[in-house]
């Protein structure tokens, strides 16, 4: 098939419209002239209303906006605009006017973005909130570790790295999306855009920043993925199965032009937006890096079942977890060698069987694959979480109906539970052999963004895969503590315990001899040197073998390692 370019189609139905670039310039002019970003919000609405907006809840905001509205001109104008798109506030068009001068109520009207209310009032037909680089919804989205990252990078990558580590430090932008539950009526449209959610902050925060020439975004939604890969990749193809996700897409990037360095009369110098499923509209083609949140959610099957039942921004269609299963087993064929996939999904786990036992079958030898499952709940919950997403249980009968269908399509399969994760592939360099094969379980919090510590923990990966452990030079990373645990009065601890207190901040129970080793890893010594110096310390016996304490020690080192509590020197 020939991929749809989406930036030269005409306006699409109950979407924002991009071919104004006046208008575009105006509404960010005006944004960025009474302080609407993620800090101005913030500063406005005072600590307690902004957590509870970003917990969807609106009425401590509409109170503290409500009294704003009376001050001074600027203030009362941010407060009109927040109390507008993101408490859906109708508001009279003149205060629209007085609050957006440059592009008033029917420059608004005209890109798509409001309508008349029944009152007579303009409401919002879509969420148009800030996103801030630093802080998107509270979470740090690049922070000191990626900064860190960009300085060390070579000046080979020129300003491509120079433009994204000051970009990264504090890129005001705005993002449109459809209106969420918390701000509408009814059950969500069926073609619902999804806009700045927990799982597409997830993901921007565990991707493994890296200069690429080439990455893809599949299932784009309103183009999160996009804006930050454009920091980092020369060129972005953005992919979604839904018309009004590009338009969306199209409408954010040409809004924040200027912040992605994109050229407005050639954005496709550096984005392609491409309408099609799953890998259709990228066949044959190869990137670096691919990031994909897709519509992982496990959906009952009907008979007679149409595309436009379905939630397009959740549901990829087919039954059970069978969408993740088809990109964990295809996506490294659309790698270049070398190149990396970071992902979201749902996997079923049946009854009596290991959560990773699935996943296991899915990633194919050929392929490096490390899968975190960072949660896991019962059919029940599962039902419970998507049908309240959709606004589903506004309608009694269809809850009732939906939360059944649910629970007999989970029991059909056998399914006990379902897990949640992150996932990255790999395709192997030529020639190379996969270094990486994981399945693991973190449920506790770990350090966000967390992108760097997992490509990082790749690089030692690598580093085991191509070096004689024996012969190198380590040291304690510095974020490693030892803690030791004993009762009153014991000679000797009981418990040795090795933390990290950053990235995936695991726990290592330490051996007597393990915790020696770690110990003497200052850089002067190699690991067979400290080896050598365990065996003559702790050797001896009838029941003694030097092969197997050695094989032993080496195996825990390299554990180490790879879990980056030791670094190499």
């Amino acid at each position: 098939m020939t991929p749809s370019t989406h930036f030269t189609a005409g306006n699409t139905p109950d979407a924002p419209r991009s071919d104004l670039p006046v208008l575009l310039d105006a509404l960010a002019a005006d944004l960025r002239g009474i302080g609407y970003t993620v800090d101005g919000v913030a500063a406005l609405l005072g600590a307690a209303a902004h957590s509870a907006l970003g917990r969807d809840q609106l009425v401590p905001a509409l109170i503290v906006t409500e009294a704003a509205r009376r001050g001074e001109p600027t203030t009362a104008a941010l407060a009109a605009v927040v109390r507008f798109w993101l408490l859906a506030e109708p508001q009279p068009a003149a205060t629209l006017d007085a609050a957006l001068p440059g592009i008033r109520t029917a420059g608004l009207l005209e890109l798509g973005l409001v309508e008349p209310s029944a009152d007579g009032l303009i409401q919002a037909k879509v969420d148009l909130r800030p996103y801030g680089w630093d802080g998107t919804a509270g979470e740090n989205t690049q922070g000191e570790d990626a900064r860190r990252e960009g300085a060390r990078r070579e000046d080979a990558q020129g300003e491509d790295a120079r433009r994204e580590e000051t970009v990264s430090g504090g890129a005001e932008l705005w993002v449109a999306s459809d209106l969420a539950a918390h701000q509408r009526p009814g059950v969500l449209r069926h073609d619902h855009v999804l806009g700045i959610g927990q799982a597409s902050t997830t993901l921007v925060q565990v991707t493994a920043r890296r200069h690429v020439a080439r990455a893809l975004d599949l299932g784009t939604g309103c183009g999160i993925q996009t804006f930050h890969l454009l920091h980092h990749a020369e060129h972005v193809t953005a992919t979604d199965i839904s018309d009004r996700a590009l338009a969306f897409t199209r409408f954010n990037l040409l809004l924040n032009a200027g912040q992605l360095h994109l050229d407005p009369s050639d954005p496709e110098a550096r984005v392609s937006l491409r309408r099609g499923s799953l890998l259709d509209p990228v066949a044959g083609e190869e990137f670096e890096l691919v990031v994909s949140n897709p519509p992982f959610v496990i959906t009952p099957r009907s008979l007679g079942e149409a595309a436009g039942d379905q939630f397009t921004y959740r549901d990829g269609g087919l039954p059970g977890d069978d969408i993740v299963a088809a990109l964990v087993r295809d996506l490294p064929s659309v790698l270049t060698p070398g190149g990396t996939a970071q992902l979201l999904g749902n996997w079923e786990i049946p009854a009596g069987a290991a959560w990773d036992e699935r996943p296991q079958r899915w990633a194919g030898p050929d392929a490096d694959a490390w899968f975190i499952q960072r949660e896991q709940v019962s059919p029940e919950q599962y039902a419970e979480t998507w049908l309240q997403d959709a606004s589903e249980a506004r309608d009694r009968r269809l809850f009732q109906d939906s939360y059944a269908a649910y629970l007999d399509d989970f029991a059909s399969r056998s399914v006990e539970a379902i897990g949640f994760g992150m996932i990255w592939l790999r395709r192997p360099a030529d020639g190379a052999t996969p270094a990486l094969r994981r399945f693991e379980e973190i449920t506790y919090p770990i350090e966000q963004p967390v992108g760097p510590h997992l490509g990082a923990a790749v690089e030692r990966a690598d580093w085991l895969a191509d070096h004689d452990l024996a012969a190198a030079h380590l040291l304690v990373a510095e974020d490693v503590t030892e803690e030791r645990h004993q009762r009153p009065g014991a000679e000797h601890p009981g418990v040795i315990l090795l933390r990290q207190g950053a990235g995936l901040r695991r726990t290592n129970l330490l051996s007597t001899e393990l915790a020696g080793f770690v110990s003497a890893c200052d850089g002067d010594l190699s690991v067979g040197q400290i080896v050598g110096a365990l065996e003559a310390l702790l050797g001896g016996g009838e029941d003694w073998d030097a092969g197997t304490f050695r094989a032993g020690v080496l195996t825990e080192v390299g554990n180490l390692v790879r879990d980056g509590f030791l670094l190499p020197a």
